[in-house]
């Protein structure tokens, strides 16, 4: 039974805490860094900056990916931009308030010492990307240009075209490659973590296997961190990559680590809409032609017109109309539920009536079609090729999908989960976005953890170590652990069932979206829970895995992948069903404000639900950490 969580946020003024705490932190000098590895799970931003920063102060690093280069990780996906507080703009930016914005978006669920520590480090993570040679867009004098996202009134968002993450990633790969020519980091590609290894309630190791060769390997450390991203794949439409998956994460989790929030997931407002019911992927648009773009829908039900002919008189711009201060850029969650809302009602466009329009006419004769290309060519040219459509020339069509998650494996102050030796980052861990992340926190969250929170907090933990060994591969607690994934492995091939493991993906991520999706409530979420363990039997007694364990065998990879995502279904639902509750993505019809808002509970949910494995056929077990406000006044959100 796991006791009271300690979050270890220190004491003292808000500004000061996070400079206190690394002069009070223990320290590993220079050689003794030498005498400890480290193993990172992930190589997009959060794993590749840490593995880099790691293995140039000394620390022996192993880096593992599923991939066949760090330069194929999801973070490239991510397009608009990095938030950070340098108020080049002088509109009135500052530390505290991209920390203000960043707990008002996160609708008062995350932590303040966590979220102010984001904003403070902000600042440096710019000047890192710009020194090794992020092409950031500037402005005409050469200055670094800034523009505008949502769930904020200032311009703080650096960007690189529509290509932000891709090219902050390619700094990060370069300064991890530096690292392996030097021989302090040791890269495993095409590499997947199936276990955790775990002695005397310590992580010392993981166990892979070889997606080419199909070998089983174990591989031991005095630290492990997981750096592996999100679970938004649970819904299987979503805009994540096909091979994102929670199975890193959910397998520390059955080994002991507390999972938080699962239910806190995000619905990005930008999307294409699906054109069938056979798509196995959405693609995003970045937020950032929000900017630019101005949303409507007919005011009529079931209009058929091409857009451009539908009068300004017959149009409704419902985020203009009902959120005037902050027009189209209200948060995520706020313009996605708005979308969701008057489609169901009738409004929606395309020819399956399933979006909204995202209208670029007025930009273009405002500031010329040559600007708009400049600013968003690339997401345009994409945009085209997918659907056919200029958008140059027709409103874009925009509608919400699963794209973030903002809860995952918990962790204190110093990114190291309940288990000791088990550090999570990025998008792996819960920690500072609480019920909704603000657009362009992502990339920042990623590279201030790696860059210059983990680089830290490590240590501390490392120097009690200073003198032991690593606990060797031959170990039982390594034989066994090896022994049980290939036993699982075999089980998967004896199946033999008559459906494919996508096919069952599908099936879940249906009532993943029907009931734990944009809106909840309670008799859907115990549906839920009653319909994922009657599946998840039906996929254990009749998946077909085709091919053998000996090699490449994507067929094997998924179904282990989705194993996990149905036990994390499970619980997400009963996340859900607990928190009766609005607050950011989470939103309860039980609980809503006379305008159709989201109601908050202080009064009984101001906490972080951390949830504890106790077996796949068992209830979690639910854990508190009561969130304690002492610099922002809980107030309910409004962005009118």
């Amino acid at each position: 039974m796991i006791g009271t969580l300690d979050a270890k946020i220190p004491a003292g003024p808000l500004a000061d805490k996070w400079t206190n705490h690394k002069f009070s932190m223990k320290l590993v000098n220079p050689s003794n860094k030498r005498k400890f590895d480290v193993i990172i799970v992930g190589t997009g931003l959060a794993g590749a900056s840490a593995a880099a920063s790691l293995g140039e102060l000394g620390y022996k690093v192993k880096a593992f990916t599923y991939h066949d280069s760090p330069r194929r990780a999801h973070s490239i996906a991510a397009q608009g931009g990095i938030n950070a507080a340098k108020n080049y703009q002088n509109d009135g930016d500052s530390i505290y308030r991209l920390f203000y914005d960043t707990i008002k978006g996160g609708d008062y669920r995350s932590r303040e010492a966590n979220v102010y520590r984001l904003a403070e480090v902000s600042l440096n993570i710019i000047d890192q990307a710009v020194a090794q040679g992020v092409p950031f867009g500037r402005e005409y004098g050469g200055l670094l240009d800034n523009r505008s996202f949502g769930g904020a009134q200032v311009s703080r968002t650096f960007y690189a075209r529509g290509q932000t993450g891709q090219q902050l990633l390619l700094g990060a790969y370069s300064a991890l490659m530096r690292q392996v020519a030097a021989g302090s980091v040791e890269m495993h590609t095409n590499s997947e973590m199936l276990e955790l290894v775990v002695e005397d309630g310590r992580a010392v190791g993981i166990v892979t296997r070889d997606l080419l060769s199909g070998a089983v390997e174990a591989h031991s450390a005095h630290a492990v961190v997981l750096a592996t991203g999100g679970y938004g794949n649970v819904y299987y439409l979503s805009t994540n990559a096909m091979n994102c998956n929670v199975t890193a994460a959910w397998r520390a989790h059955r080994k002991g680590a507390l999972f938080a929030n699962p239910c806190y997931t995000q619905i990005h407002p930008t999307c294409i809409p699906a054109s069938d019911e056979f798509q196995s992927k959405l693609t995003l648009m970045s937020e950032s032609l929000r900017n630019d773009g101005r949303i409507w829908v007919p005011k009529s039900v079931d209009e058929t017109r091409p857009g451009g002919d539908i009068p300004e008189a017959e149009r409704d711009y419902y985020l203009e109309r009902k959120y005037p201060a902050f027009g189209n850029l209200v948060p995520r969650d706020v313009a996605s539920r708005n979308a969701k809302t008057l489609v169901d009602k009738g409004h929606g466009v395309g020819p399956l009536k399933n979006g909204v329009f995202l209208d670029f006419a007025d930009a273009i004769a405002r500031e010329g079609e040559a600007t708009i290309k400049a600013r968003y060519g690339n997401l345009f040219d994409m945009y085209e090729r997918i659907t056919g459509e200029n958008p140059y020339k027709r409103p874009m069509r925009i509608y919400p999908a699963t794209h973030y998650t903002m809860g995952g494996l918990w962790v204190d102050y110093e990114l190291q989960s309940n288990l000791p030796g088990l550090f999570v980052t990025g998008e792996a861990n819960f920690s500072d976005h609480g019920a909704n992340r603000l657009g362009a926190s992502a990339l920042m969250q990623g590279l201030a953890d790696g860059y210059f929170v983990l680089p830290y907090t490590i240590g501390n933990y490392l120097s009690g170590l200073l003198g032991d060994p690593v606990v060797p591969t031959d170990h039982d607690v390594f034989t066994s652990v090896v022994a049980e994934v290939n036993d699982q492995t075999q089980r998967w091939l004896d199946v033999r069932g008559t459906r494919s493991p996508d096919y069952f993906h599908r099936e879940l991520g249906k009532i993943v979206w029907d009931h734990i999706g944009m809106e909840r409530n309670q008799t859907g979420l115990e549906k839920a829970i009653s319909e994922i363990p009657a599946l998840r039997k039906e996929f254990e007694n009749d998946v077909r895995v085709l091919g053998n364990a000996d090699g490449l065998n994507t067929s094997l990879e998924k179904v282990g992948r989705i194993a996990d995502f149905f036990e994390l279904a499970e619980t997400m639902a009963r996340d859900a069903l607990t928190r009766v509750e609005s607050c950011g993505g989470h939103f309860r019809q039980e609980s809503q404000t006379e305008e159709g808002e989201a109601l908050r509970d202080d009064e009984n949910f101001t906490h972080v639900a951390s949830w504890e494995y106790t077996g796949p056929d068992s209830e979690p077990i639910r854990h508190e950490e009561a969130l304690e406000f002492e610099f922002v006044e809980l107030t309910q959100r409004s962005y009118k």
